[in-house]
Formats: structure tokens, sequence, C-alpha cells
């Protein structure tokens, strides 16, 4: 394929590898050659004298780099840009701003509302990020205004990976309405046609997307807004179509996070990839498609309605992303986007992480005891409509609550580091039973049994009694989905979904999987080399073509990463 140079020069040249390419055929054994930053040439023994370097690639797999088309290092990348956590992982594009959070329009401060910060207050406690790690990365990283001169400034980081941005629309509504009318009230035409026009001239800028949220998780972190979602969540219909149609003309994403609380208004954006109801395809991706162990027939229903949406009836391009591994989540304390999602809960994590006295105070106060017991015995007990959906494994939640689905990992009672607090909690209901004479392993345990409330009246009890003598010692996680194999294994390869929910960058005490599209490919490899193929496909060329971004293939000229 270099028959026209009999002596090329390259700077690199990969000998004998198994290369795939991206496009989801068999793997061939090939030759390739990188001059700068793209490759000048595939195929069977090229020359290798006037190669700068040569690399031997028997026995080793060659494939482009991997999307990650979930990611949160917004910020990160202004203080670590070659972001190695990524890279490490096979990563060489990362897809930032998603779930309508960025840093696209800067600080975003209101010197007429000194108190609002906008940054710091949208991702303290989305992403669980500290806010004194939050504010040195604002003062110091953040010195743009404006979309353009943000996309200008990656030109002068030294990047290790790829980055593409979207249009976060939390951040887009601050910056035409402000942060308090953004959660406050209705936008005007004008402020909806303004927030138009910014988005159409991010887009002009090399924007690839437009990112929206509905998860009931994303509360706003400061005073005096902690009980109020982040200002996506509160965008009328009206405003959400228009932008839908921006995005829509010129052909880029729209991604987007279900509402389960407002399933109606979910559907109302899913249909908007339509083709045949608003005359063009609107590209959308949608977070996510899991096997949740609180509703088990959860997955299968979104890929329905995917097909659905994806049919001839409606002409859609719509996809949702996959985690590529058992849905982990780990929490110090009640430091988890997990409890979010109960009101009692949530009152626990609007708390100041370091405010250790007031969390406490709030643990035993009798009126916010009984909310709490409310929220965790939900479905647990009684006959009722959450009872019903509990027994059927159809619960509208993720966390399922169940102490035999909690695994502590380290407390300030060593003794119980690495067991599960459904075995702990079962071994002081005999002790207590039998007044201390059985159910404790060691003294050191009947020590701290004898510090319970006796008798205990209910699960809800037990768990309130860790948080309030342990507080953020009391690290635990809980697996929320994927559990099942063979179902996860359907949801990664199934052609309604593309692998990839990562959420790398976000939630790092919580959840990391930065190695997720590894796992992918492990998965493949355990199954055969055309399922590798296929998975590399879902890994690079396919994601490349729905977010309109030039790599993701392994082909004379392409980009060589």
């Amino acid at each position: 394929m270099a028959k026209s140079d009999p002596v090329p020069y390259w700077d690199i040249l990969i000998h004998d590898a198994l290369v795939f390419d991206g496009s989801g055929e068999t793997p061939q054994q090939l030759d390739v050659a990188i001059k700068g930053s793209e490759i000048a040439a595939i195929g069977e023994n090229l020359k290798s004298g006037g190669a700068k370097q040569l690399i031997d690639g028997s026995d080793k797999w060659l494939m482009p780099g991997l999307l990650d088309i979930h990611s949160h290092f917004d910020l990160e990348v202004e203080v670590a840009p070659e972001l190695p956590e990524a890279v490490r992982h096979g990563t060489t594009t990362v897809i930032n701003s998603n779930c309508s959070l960025g840093i696209a329009f800067g600080k975003q401060t209101n010197h007429d509302r000194p108190e609002e910060n906008p940054i710091l207050d949208c991702f303290a406690r989305v992403e669980n990020i500290p806010k004194s790690v939050l504010s040195k990365c604002i003062d110091t990283a953040v010195t743009w205004d404006n979309t353009g001169d943000y996309i200008k400034h990656f030109d002068h980081i030294n990047l290790g990976p790829n980055v593409a941005v979207m249009v976060p629309h939390t951040m887009l509504r601050i910056e035409v309405m402000g942060l308090e009318d953004s959660i406050s009230r209705d936008p005007t035409d004008d402020e909806i046609e303004k927030m138009c026009q910014l988005t159409q001239i991010a887009f002009d800028q090399g924007f690839v997307g437009f990112s929206s949220d509905g998860l009931p998780l994303h509360y706003l972190a400061n005073d005096p807004h902690r009980n109020e979602k982040i200002p996506a969540q509160h965008a009328t219909v009206k405003e959400i179509r228009a932008l839908g149609e921006v995005t829509r003309k010129n052909e880029r994403m729209w991604q987007c996070t279900p509402d389960p609380d407002n399933m109606l208004r979910t559907a109302v954006m899913f249909f908007m990839t339509s083709g045949r109801l608003f005359k063009k395809t609107l590209k959308m991706t949608a977070t996510a498609a899991m096997d949740l162990n609180t509703n088990k027939r959860a997955a299968d229903g979104l890929l329905r309605f995917s097909k659905l949406l994806n049919s001839n009836l409606l002409k859609g391009n719509f996809t949702f992303q996959a985690l590529s591994c058992p849905f982990r989540v780990y929490a110090d304390g009640v430091t988890t986007p997990l409890l979010e999602e109960k009101p009692a809960f949530r009152e626990l994590n609007a708390i100041e992480i370091e405010d250790v006295e007031s969390r406490r105070k709030l643990l035993h106060d009798p009126a916010f005891i009984e909310r709490f017991r409310q929220d965790w015995m939900m479905g647990k007990q009684g006959f009722n409509l959450a009872r019903l959906q509990r027994l059927l494994s159809i619960e509208p939640t993720t966390f399922s609550r169940n102490l035999s689905d909690i695994e502590i990992v380290s407390c300030p009672n060593e003794i119980w580091d690495g067991q599960n607090a459904g075995e702990v909690y079962q071994r002081l209901l005999n002790y207590q039973a039998t007044n201390g004479s059985r159910g404790a392993l060691s003294e050191q345990e009947a020590q701290e049994f004898a510090k319970f409330p006796n008798p205990i009246q209910d699960d809800a009890d037990f768990i309130l009694h860790l948080l309030r003598e342990f507080d953020r010692q009391f690290r635990w996680y809980t697996i929320t989905a994927n559990t099942r194999p063979e179902v996860l294994k359907k949801l990664l390869f199934h052609e309604q979904t593309l692998p990839g929910f990562n959420d790398s960058g976000a939630h790092l005490t919580n959840m990391a999987y930065y190695d997720g599209n590894l796992l992918t490919l492990k998965m493949a490899a355990e199954d055969s080399i055309g399922l590798v193929s296929q998975a590399v496909k879902r890994l690079t060329r396919d994601p490349a073509e729905l977010f309109n971004i030039d790599v993701g293939s392994i082909a004379i000229g392409a980009q060589a990463d």
C-alpha cells in the first residue's frame, strides 16, 4: 500500500498486530505506519527501514482509541489536562458537560448576588466533589466568560486525550436567566430565544451536542437553594422543544436523563428524536440501560421503548447508554447519590460534609427520626401500593434499603470491616433476644451491641444508630444493578444501546468506572474474537459517528490515536 515510496519515512511502524479497525469486521494481522498524527499506511510486511520507531505488535491487539461518551472531567481537565486515569484505561476521547453541567460560560458569578457561585452550587452535590476542591479549581483555572474563549483555551493546555464538549442546559439557563430566576420562574419567550442563540453560537464554535437533565437526584448545594433541583430540571416543554430544534438543525447530539417521577415529561422529550413527527431526526442518547435490582422489568421496558422510537413508524435515532459492570456505589455515612432518592435522606445530604454536629443533631431529632423511618421502611411493611411494587420488584427507586445489600467497608469498630450489614443486624437481634448470652462474635462486638437501642425497633433503627455513632467514618457500599451477568451482557451488546455510561470524573468517592470500556472488551474476549470486533466498533466508530467526531477508525489518513 506504500509502493509509490520505496523508502517510506514514518515516525512509528507497528508490525504484525491483530488490527481491529473499528468497522466490526474480522480483525487482520497487519502493519500500521504513522506519520505525524495520522495513519500513513496499512498493509502486510511494510518496510521498517524508514521508520524512526518500530513496535513489535505480534501477539497484541491494535484498535482505535476508545471513546468515553459520559464523563465529567470538566474541572479536572483544567488542573490535570493529561487525564491519566482516562488515558491509562485506553480512552483517547472524552465527552464532557454531560447531565446539563459544565463550565463553558465561565464562573457565572453575579456582582449583585455575591453569595451565588453557580459552578460550586451545581457540581458539589450532584457530582459529590468537595466544595474546597471545587473552589480552588474555579478560582485558579476558570478564566473565560463565554463559549468561544472556552473552546479556544483547549489549544493552550497539554491535553492527554481529545476533549469534546456539549452545551450544558443548567449553565445555559443560569447564563440567560441568572441562578435565582432559573429555579424560581419560567423563562420568557425572549429568554428562550436567547438560549437558542447562545446554543447556535456554541455549535458554530465546535460544541458536539446539548446536554439536559431530569434525574431526581440532582440538587443544588448552597443556601438558600439546598432543596431545589438544578436549573435544567425547571425547564419548560416549550423551552426544551426550542433547544431541541436548534440541536436537530445542526445535526448534533442531545444527551438526556429520564425523570422517573414524571414519565410523561420524559416521554415527550424522548419523542423529540422522531423524524416522522418533526420532519428531521434528532440524535439522542440517554442514561441508562441497567438491570436494576429493585425493578427487574425496567431494562426490557427501556429497550422496547427505544425500539419504538427507532422504528420506521417514528424514524428516530435514539440510544440508551449502558454500564459495563455491576453498579457498585460507595458511601461515607450519608454521602452518596443514592441517598438523594428520599426526602428525609436528602435532609442529611444537604448538610455540609464538614458539619458533623448538625448531622448528629438532626439524627437525634424525634421528628426527623420518624421521617427517616417512614422513607427507609417504605414498601417493607403494611398493605399498600409501595409494598406491592416491592413484592413485584417494580419499585420506582434504585436503592433497595435492604441491609443484606449493604457491605461495610470500614468503620471505627474494625471488627465489622468487610462484613454484611444484614448479618450484623441479625446477630444484634439474637444478642438482644437472649439478653446478651448469644449473638455477639466477640467481647468487642458485645460492647458495640450494648450501645444500640434495646429493643431495637427495626432495621431503620439499626442504620440510624450507625450514622449517629460513626457519621462519615461508616464507609459502605451496595450494588444496585447489573448483578445478573447474562442480562448485563445482553444490555451491553443490544442494538438499542451503546456501552459508555462510565460517569468518569464524577462521584470520585462513590463510584469510578474509568475501566468501563475495558470491562466491555474483557466480556467480549471471554466470548469470541467476533464479539471483540463488535465491542471495538461499539466503543469507537459507533459513538464517533453519533457525536460526529473524526476519530474511531484505523484507516489511511485517520487520526492516529
